[in-house]
């Protein structure tokens, strides 16, 4: 019986993949004997099933999640690996050096820290064949096991989509009978592509547990309500401009003419999107997932327990508000790269980084504290925002009474407190308040070659609060699963469908106000109806579509969602067309360490930089493949 899997020579990766170009024999797994006793017994299945999984993109790690440092969110020094000559390689693509030869953070074929995603499919095809072949499996455990492989496929091509545009579409792996033809695969126009990840989704959703029952050993794995979401996430997406009658691509065609984009606009996708959100909410709503508000049993201000409210519902083990949360991925390394050395009597530490510095760009996203863009809000000192100014009592949940910072940092709404720290502010954590002072000797001031902010700001909203720095070297910290989806994103999502559907509604606007008041923040109607210059803004489609994204921007920040969201806006031209800003930060005053300071003037190249090159290597092997437009 086992014999029959050897039948299955996944041919289609030779053509995918530039490892191949010997010859057809060494597209056979190298694991075949593996293979033929993987589906021998229960144990061996669930093995090759988490084998599936293992191929998960690690959205935790800096040096392998492009929406880190390839993005605009956060900068730092060059390089970023002390005693490495070279950058690390998200900083390469920054930087405007990826290239077609040899592809960084390359998902294609698992090159550059890019994870192998169509080995990964080919072994979800090869686990979906035979799964029903183990003697010893229970049938609804075998329903559900097949649920999580299907999602995991679906996935996979996803993030292969989101990366690469078009691509082939690779339902079943290709027999040894194959042509040399057939195996030469070729990239599918956008729409088929989507339509069959929605499907395969869809069949997934069915044999998938509403919940995890077993929380001691199985937290992270596939659920209902995770494959709805990120079936919202997938037709959200293809609604978006960049993909939804983009005439950028009018011209990217396979060699027998078939385009690959439809470049006609097609407001149904908005309709299909909203219809997939609202299902997605009401299946997670269900099973009690709701936005977390932090209950701990601490002695705090209300302001601090707001900021604990924000930072948690990411930060906190398994938040309430948790979709999926990806535990193999968890976030251990990041909270080393993104707290400063909090402790002044540990500041021999080198474990702690905190060189994961977002920009004054990010600074100036978050809202004042009436809920407004801060170049919006008319009570809000805009065109002084660089003047220096002193904090004083009323100011000392979120600044040190007394010190003298930028006027940037003033009555600016919660979660700007809760997400960054800058010099001169507090960070609350278990065991103490810390204060931040950054400039030139102070504590957490540049103190060497690496191991320091190159902005100025520190990102506290992905450090949990029972980080502890230990003497020496080390720290014990809370490793939280990383929230690859979670209910404010999918609220967001159908906020924004609905408001492409329609324009704005009672509906609409609910789903954003929910997200604002966990925020501490006042209506999106209330906000703009009384404090800003255009106060009818949130009233219009084009108004309520900046308010919606500029939303998504603020809740999501430093969750690697804006590196994407900027692109199926079609606003990368836009926004990475411009210089990446912090302070001076070796300046031991205030008013040369506030100094606006250039470190790097970033290009977007439009539409190019919208997607990843295919390697030239995999063009030559495969002569149906054909490239991205501009590479």
């Amino acid at each position: 019986m086992m014999r029959n899997i050897q039948k299955y020579y996944v041919l289609f990766l030779c053509v995918l993949t530039i490892g191949c170009k010997k010859d057809f024999l060494d597209v056979v797994p190298d694991n075949v004997a593996t293979i033929d006793n993987s589906f021998t017994s229960r144990n061996e299945a669930e093995k090759y099933l988490f084998t599936c999984y293992s191929y998960l993109p690690q959205e935790s790690d800096i040096n392998s999640n492009p929406a880190f440092l390839a993005g605009d969110e956060f900068w730092t020094y060059w390089p970023i690996v002390g005693g490495n000559p070279l950058p690390s390689i998200p900083q390469q693509i920054a930087r405007g050096n990826q290239n077609v030869s040899n592809p960084y953070l390359n998902f294609w074929n698992g090159t550059n820290n890019g994870k192998p995603l169509w080995k990964a499919i080919r072994d979800c095809n090869i686990f979906l064949d035979n799964v029903r072949k183990v003697p010893d499996l229970d049938p609804s455990l075998r329903d559900r096991w097949t649920g999580e492989a299907m999602f995991l496929k679906a996935y996979y091509h996803f993030y292969l989509l989101r990366m690469y545009g078009p691509i082939p579409i690779v339902d079943k792996n290709l027999p040894i009978s194959a042509s040399t033809e057939e195996v030469r695969v070729t990239r599918e126009p956008v729409d088929k592509v989507v339509d069959f990840i929605v499907k395969t989704l869809d069949s997934a959703a069915v044999n998938l547990p509403l919940t995890i029952q077993n929380r001691s050993s199985e937290l992270g794995r596939i659920t209902k309500p995770v494959a709805l979401s990120i079936k919202a996430r997938v037709l959200v997406t293809a609604a978006s401009p960049l993909f939804n009658g983009n005439t950028d691509y009018a011209q990217l065609k396979n060699h027998d003419g078939t385009a690959l984009f439809n470049t006609t606009k097609d407001p149904a996708k908005w309709d299909r999107a909203a219809k997939a959100c609202k299902e997605a909410i009401q299946s997670c709503e269900a099973v009690g997932i709701a936005l977390y508000q932090f209950n701990g049993l601490v002695s705090i201000s209300p302001r601090l327990r707001q900021e604990m409210t924000i930072r948690n519902s990411m930060a906190e083990k398994w938040s309430s508000e948790l979709i999926w949360g990806f535990s193999n991925g968890g976030a251990s390394f990041i909270q080393g790269w993104a707290v400063p050395r909090l402790d002044p009597a540990k500041l021999e530490n080198d474990a702690i980084k905190g060189e994961l510095s977002p920009t004054i760009a990010m600074a100036e996203t978050f809202y004042t504290d009436k809920g407004v863009p801060i170049s919006e809000d008319k009570t809000w000192d805009f065109a002084n925002r660089n003047n220096l100014r002193t904090a004083n009592a009323s100011d000392q949940d979120y600044i040190q009474n007394g010190y003298t910072t930028v006027g940037l940092h003033f009555n600016r709404e919660p979660r700007f407190y809760a997400d960054m720290a800058f010099d001169g502010s507090v960070w609350y954590m278990q065991n103490g308040t810390w204060k931040i002072q950054a400039k030139l000797g102070q504590t957490q001031s540049r103190k060497g070659a690496n191991g320091y902010s190159t902005t100025g700001y520190f990102t506290k909203k992905l450090v949990n609060w029972n980080f502890v720095i230990l003497p020496g070297f080390g720290f014990t910290q809370e490793v939280y699963a990383w929230p690859m989806m979670r209910l404010a994103d999918l609220y967001l999502l159908y906020a924004e469908a609905l408001n492409e559907q329609n324009g704005p509604s009672a509906e609409t606007y609910n789903y954003i106000n929910l997200v604002r008041s966990r925020a501490g923040l006042p209506t999106v109607q209330e906000s703009w109806g009384t404090y800003a210059i255009n106060p009818a803004k949130f009233t219009t489609q084009d108004g309520f579509r900046d308010i919606i994204q500029q939303e998504r921007s603020i809740e999501l920040a430093f969750e690697g969602h804006n590196f994407w969201d900027i692109r199926r806006w079609k606003k990368g031209a836009q926004v990475l067309n411009s210089g990446v800003y912090g302070w001076d930060i070796e300046q031991a005053d205030a008013a040369t360490y506030y100094r606006r300071k250039l470190l790097f003037n970033q290009k977007f190249v439009s539409p190019r930089d919208n997607f990843w090159p295919i390697s030239e290597g995999d063009i030559v092997v495969n002569r149906n493949l054909v490239q991205n437009i501009g590479w």
